[in-house]
């Protein structure tokens, strides 16, 4: 590793490096999250019935989507904490080992896109026309998602080593792409075709596309502190290993986002009044969805930045830097979140006009924003928490984080209330991350007197 990026993230004071990793990743997630909704408007302004196919399309999308982020994370955290050790044959191949996992990941996708696509939209409703533009979206995100696999897999090797400018670009190209192509293949604007939902996804994988191509060429071409050595390359089980350590836990957090966005559209499905009642619901929590990553992107860019810092500083043995990245990562989450919970809050119906909203849907809709808006504090510090658990190897806290937030609190807790009244049913989301904080609480003090305390 050269000595500028040793000296950034070891002896830089810690708010300007904190800010400086986090800023451009923040932004990227900004561009993302503004792609998320921009796709979803114009999908929801073509009809109502493609809104609704893309909303329960969404969480097997989703799992696509943790595994390339997942598998990248486990990158990200062993080459930063390799680099700091100055372990760098490691770091090394750790960077070439994600890209073959990357290219595994798609072609398990393959066979989920062209197997499974269209059963999975069938488990939710019956409509033939809703069944199949989710068939169509389906297949074509996951068969050609090999951009977003190596793509994402670029950005994370690169955050490892300090370098937060080009993956901001390289999520930026591909949203604006896909901003882009989004309104021309769906609609049909001038000489291009009009596509419907088909458009949707072909302009998504087309921006995923770009940008791979783009961060690909910046990796093999030029100089970074990991090196990418194609030649003579074969997987280590014992980097693997280490990899999933962490990779796997973040897999199933990401995961487990998409089976709870498929519990609460059965509870939904199980527990309306009527269909018309049910699709309400499943559109407005879907526009939820889209619009809760424009306040949860930027913590999560956040947390790509204070995680490589937490990682450089726990293999240097740095105590005190690990603790004030943590604190000024703390600090800077609660401030997004109380400026998403107040626009939640004080706007929803706003925010729910962006989808063509029917006087139904914002009836259903205003509500439960603001219910489950309480929850966005609470998240904050579980998201820092995770990044912690991430950087430091203990991704396994993490996932059990999720997995109570996720699974074990909130969709029985959700179940239960809605048997009364559906609308309760959000109630769920602030009590589960309580119960989620009060988790990571217990494993910070854990892992404080087992090993940070320890450090030098």
């Amino acid at each position: 590793m050269s000595d500028m990026a040793q000296n950034k993230m070891g002896v830089k004071p810690m708010l300007p490096l904190v800010l400086g990793m986090s800023l451009p990743a923040m932004f990227s997630m900004l561009i993302q999250a503004l792609y998320n909704i921009v796709d979803s408007i114009f999908v929801s302004n073509y009809n109502e019935d493609a809104f609704t196919a893309v909303s329960l399309a969404m969480p097997l999308q989703m799992i696509a989507i943790s595994f390339a982020v997942g598998t990248a994370v486990g990158v990200n955290s062993l080459i930063a904490r390799r680099l700091g050790a100055k372990n760098f044959a490691e770091a090394d191949s750790a960077a070439v080992t994600g890209l073959f996992l990357a290219l595994i990941n798609w072609l398990v996708f393959i066979v989920v896109g062209l197997t499974a696509s269209g059963a999975f939209i069938g488990l939710f409703t019956d409509d033939p026309v809703v069944l199949e533009y989710g068939r169509q979206y389906l297949t074509i995100v996951l068969c050609v998602s090999f951009g977003m696999m190596l793509s994402v897999m670029g950005e994370k090797i690169l955050q490892a080593t300090g370098n937060m400018i080009i993956p901001m670009l390289t999520q930026s190209l591909g949203a604006v792409i896909n901003i882009i192509f989004d309104p021309l293949l769906i609609f049909g604007v001038g000489f291009f075709p009009e596509l419907g939902i088909m458009g949707a996804a072909v302009a998504t994988v087309f921006g995923q596309i770009c940008s791979m191509t783009f961060i690909l060429i910046i990796l093999f071409v030029k100089k970074h502190a990991v090196k990418i050595r194609l030649k003579g390359f074969r997987p280590k089980r014992q980097v693997i290993k280490n990899i999933y350590a962490v990779g796997f836990p973040a897999i199933i957090m990401q995961s487990i986002g998409s089976v709870m966005v498929s519990g609460i559209n059965a509870i939904i499905s199980l527990t309306a009044a009527s269909r018309a009642v049910a699709d309400a619901f499943i559109r407005s929590f879907g526009a939820y969805f889209k619009l809760q990553s424009f306040i949860f992107m930027p913590v999560f860019g956040l947390n790509q930045g204070v995680m490589p810092i937490i990682g450089y500083n726990y293999g240097a043995r740095n105590k005190k830097r690990l603790y004030s990245a943590l604190r000024i990562g703390i600090i800077i989450a609660i401030i997004i979140m109380s400026l998403g919970t107040l626009l939640f809050q004080l706007a929803p119906g706003w925010l729910l006009s962006f989808f063509n909203a029917d006087e139904l849907m914002l009836q259903v809709g205003e509500p439960s924003f603001r219910i489950i808006s309480l929850s966005f504090l609470l998240a904050a510090l579980g998201i820092m928490f995770s990044a912690l658990f991430q950087a430091v190897g203990k991704g396994m806290y993490s996932m059990i984080m999720s997995v109570c937030r996720q699974l074990v609190v909130l969709l029985p807790v959700a179940y239960l209330l809605a048997q009364n009244d559906l609308m309760t049913m959000w109630y769920a989301f602030p009590i589960a991350e309580f119960v989620c904080l009060g988790i990571g609480l217990a494993f910070f003090f854990r892992l404080r007197s087992k090993q940070l305390n320890n450090l030098e």
